[in-house]
């Protein structure tokens, strides 16, 4: 008989009477479907999924966290799945999302992370208060139902990070630096993922799976519709962003255009005193007003008569 692993995140058998019971039993031998969650860095986790015949050569490999990329493999009854959530570990990124593997049996679930969900939190509180019958379908309807939901729940608060931004750049004030750049960032990268996890959940949607009931298969498209509506979201936004980042240009292009307007026009100013002073600083003979104890201010007065009049020239001919 299969020894089960002590170190487990979540050792729980489905229970046809309702909810999640803990599984007593040392061993493979429940007569109900069993859901072992580990921890793949954990020694004896690792260890267990190294050497355990409940699995085949694939599964061992991705459930010890060579594989991160969705994906799904069917073998007869038998499911490997790869799935991502949003990453809502302190000091992460959401957008680095976290890899969930998942094998199904007809009588066994083995699902391996290292980095915590909160979407596995959600299925093992959904479940356990359940008072209906839970069944393998339900469970994995459940997990990709949790996963879905925290996603949508990222997308709207990046919608809502994007509108903040749109009403910032209508008020003529430029984003801090940076930030419109993250949040374009976050959404190719959260859609990198959920593309092919929407062709994952679509395809087991249609799968003919022994312990997959009609409704079970009907619960998933709509996920999966759910998800097809978060792509286009994300898909909006990162075409908004685009919009936004060619406003941001567009405003420094002219904050700078406008600078350098303004310094034009000083320099335009200052020319004609710039030639004058020039011409009557040359040391020869014969300069006007040389002999003249006044002709300094009278040439003072001259300058500013002379950039008035520029001055007013300009304006009346809206340069400035």
């Amino acid at each position: 008989m299969e020894q089960l692993p002590q170190q487990c995140i979540y050792r729980l058998q489905l229970s046809s009477k309702g909810g999640l019971q803990p599984l007593e039993s040392q061993t493979a031998t429940s007569t109900e479907p069993v859901w072992l969650h580990l921890d793949y860095e954990q020694p004896e986790a690792a260890d267990w999924l190294r050497s355990t015949d409940l699995v085949s050569e694939a599964a061992r490999e991705a459930l010890l966290g060579q594989s991160s990329r969705p994906k799904l493999v069917r073998q007869g009854d038998n499911l490997l799945l790869t799935l991502r959530g949003i990453n809502h570990n302190q000091g992460d990124s959401p957008e680095e999302m976290v890899a969930l593997r998942i094998y199904i049996t007809p009588s066994l679930i083995i699902s391996s992370r290292h980095r915590p969900l909160l979407s596995e939190k959600d299925v093992y509180e959904q479940l356990a208060n359940s008072n209906e019958p839970v069944t393998l379908g339900d469970w994995l309807v459940e997990m990709c139902d949790a996963l879905t939901d925290r996603v949508g729940e990222f997308a709207e608060s990046l919608h809502d990070r994007i509108l903040g931004l749109e009403e910032c750049i209508m008020d003529r004030d430029i984003p801090g630096h940076g930030l419109l750049g993250h949040i374009r960032k976050q959404l190719i990268l959260v859609r990198r993922y959920l593309s092919p996890q929407l062709d994952l959940v679509a395809r087991l949607a249609s799968e003919k799976i022994g312990w997959l009931n009609d409704d079970d298969r009907r619960r998933l498209l709509d996920i999966a519709d759910r998800l097809r509506r978060w792509l286009d979201d994300l898909d909006a936004g990162v075409a908004r962003t685009a919009v936004l980042a060619d406003e941001v240009n567009n405003m420094m292009t002219e904050a700078t255009n406008q600078r350098a307007y303004q310094m034009s026009i000083m320099a335009l100013l200052f020319l004609p005193a710039s030639f004058l002073t020039g011409l009557f600083g040359i040391n020869l003979g014969g300069m006007p007003g040389a002999d003249n104890p006044a002709a300094f201010w009278i040439f003072c007065l001259g300058l500013l008569a002379l950039g008035g009049g520029l001055g007013f020239w300009l304006h009346r001919n809206r340069w400035w």
